[in-house]
């Protein structure tokens, strides 16, 4: 049994992984998150690994009791990975964004690939066909922008994600939903067409938690999977296995 763990800035989650194949998706939050893995765990005869992602700072207590559980990977920035990584400031690039490049150089390999991940900011991250990561860039994502807008001025509404975003907004909530929504398709699909101008066979991976919104929404076509993250901490667990 293999379970990935991917702890990101507003919730957990857990995938369970069993012969191979992926078995199921829990979503909870730190607090609950050592209860479920061994709810998870209870009667497994065979040998548990865990491989864990996090955004931000560890609770040591956590780590303790989850190495009590299962043998325990943490990624970190000295973790085996499948690409050579020519980022600037290395020990500074997001552990998140680590696992999502080793993910998708391991699940479409020797391709030019661009990881899109729509969560609390969006990141993008490309990895060529040499498997060279160059880095990517980051922006706030759509809950981060509505929140900014009612933060940073005095009469502006705080809004919600809308289905429905005409372009031109006849109203003050339609205008913000417009330049929010719109706006950022406009942005990803110019990130998309920038790097496809290097590479015309380019892989776009969408994923985090506005990815199944936005996926319908974009011109280019792209590969949706809003657990990619933790498909990505699967591929990564057995890389490190098979380069120990």
């Amino acid at each position: 049994m293999i379970i990935c763990i991917d702890i990101g800035n507003t919730r957990t989650k857990v995938a369970v992984y069993e012969n191979s194949t992926f078995q199921q998706l829990i979503i909870t939050n730190n607090e609950k998150l050592l209860k479920n893995i061994s709810k998870q765990i209870q009667g497994c005869t065979e040998k548990v690994e865990i491989i864990l992602s996090s955004v931000g700072n560890l609770n040591l207590e956590s780590v303790s009791q989850l190495k009590k559980l299962g043998n325990l990977t943490i990624v970190t920035h000295e973790t085996a990975i499948p690409f050579k990584n020519l980022y600037a400031t290395p020990t500074t690039l997001g552990i998140d964004r680590i696992v999502l490049a080793a993910g998708a150089t391991l699940k479409h390999p020797k391709q030019s690939r661009l990881v899109i991940d729509a969560g609390t900011c969006i990141t993008y991250d490309f990895i060529n066909n040499q498997d060279q990561y160059h880095g990517g860039a980051i922006s706030p994502g759509i809950a981060l922008r509505y929140k900014s807008l009612n933060d940073y001025t005095a009469n502006l509404p705080l809004e919600k994600i809308s289905k429905l975003h005409p372009f031109v907004g006849n109203s003050t909530s339609g205008s913000i939903q417009s330049g929010i929504l719109n706006g950022t398709v406009a942005e990803i699909e110019a990130f998309i067409d920038h790097f496809k101008q290097q590479d015309e066979n380019l892989t776009v991976i969408l994923t985090g938690g506005n990815s199944e919104f936005l996926v319908n929404r974009l011109k280019n076509s792209i590969f949706a999977n809003p657990n990619f993250l933790l498909e990505s901490l699967y591929l990564l667990h057995q890389y490190i296995i098979t380069n120990d």
